[in-house]
């Protein structure tokens, strides 16, 4: 049985700010870490594959950062940690306050990477807990609009109730061994043409 791997990406223009980081990720459990020099690069890299983190030191070749740590958290999955100079963290901080970026300012300690690192995968857990229910969710809604269309479609033309609609849709599934949903796709196959 193989073990997980988490996948990171390190964007940063210089490589003096990535070797210290590497070391931290790896301890903390990130076996595959790529790395880039511009925002460009980035975006090329989370188009081709799925990263857990994305860590930006600012500045970077062809922009300052923001903008792409504000595209990763909107488009992908990965959690988000924009590495900048503290005399920018606050602003930065301010701008991406509702998108999720972990803004970190430099100079900063191991320790402060570490539990940033953690507060950026907890809320990734979470995001992608929230992003399941949501398809959970909407998957029974529209379960539950294809069943109603089925009980119109009886009422309109065999003058059911809507009780009625609803009884036979529940005893069809049960006698038959089928969902709600399969009998209700059956029905309007039957009259919707």
């Amino acid at each position: 049985m193989t073990e997980y791997m988490k996948r990171a990406l390190i964007v940063s223009g210089k490589n003096t700010d990535t070797e210290s980081v590497q070391r931290m990720m790896r301890a903390a459990g990130y076996d595959r870490i790529d790395t880039v020099k511009s925002g460009s690069e980035a975006r090329r890299a989370i188009g081709n594959r799925i990263f857990e983190l994305v860590v930006i030191f600012t500045p970077l070749t062809d922009e300052f950062g923001h903008e792409l740590s504000n595209m990763i958290s909107e488009n992908a999955s990965a959690g988000v940690i924009l590495m900048c100079r503290n005399e920018f963290a606050d602003a930065m901080k301010e701008r991406l306050s509702d998108s999720g970026v972990c803004v970190l300012s430099k100079p900063f300690s191991s320790q402060a990477f570490l539990s940033s690192l953690r507060a950026v995968e907890s809320a990734r857990s979470r995001m992608i807990g929230a992003r399941r229910e949501n398809v959970r969710l909407m998957s029974k809604i529209e379960e539950m609009r294809l069943i109603n269309r089925a009980k119109c479609t009886l009422m309109l033309y065999l003058k059911f109730t809507e009780p009625q609609a609803h009884r036979y849709i529940e005893k069809q599934a049960m006698n038959n061994r089928r969902t709600r949903r399969e009998v209700a796709l059956k029905i309007l196959s039957a009259y919707e043409r």
